[in-house]
């Protein structure tokens, strides 16, 4: 994994390729997972203070989900691309 070439300490590139993988799924993953959390706990609150709103508020609050969980998924392609390619 590590090696030394004239008292420096340098990588493998496979194992620089599985570490910035890994790196790209955990911070592709914690953004999304934070908005979504952020989101649900916001729309249930404006649901609880305007019932009447609820169906508005619903239809809006799952758009935005989706639209952040599409992160989800662009970080999981960009991981894919820096294993296999």
């Amino acid at each position: 994994m590590f090696y030394r070439k004239g008292g420096e300490l340098f990588m493998e590139v496979e194992a620089m390729r599985l570490l910035m993988v890994g790196l790209t799924i955990m911070i592709g993953g914690i953004a999304p997972a934070l908005s979504i959390g952020f989101l649900a706990a916001k729309g249930l609150e404006a649901i609880g203070r305007n019932p009447e709103a609820a169906n508005q508020v619903q239809t809006n609050m799952i758009l935005g989900m989706a639209f952040t969980e599409a992160i989800a998924v662009y970080a999981l392609v960009v991981a894919l691309i820096i294993k296999f390619v």
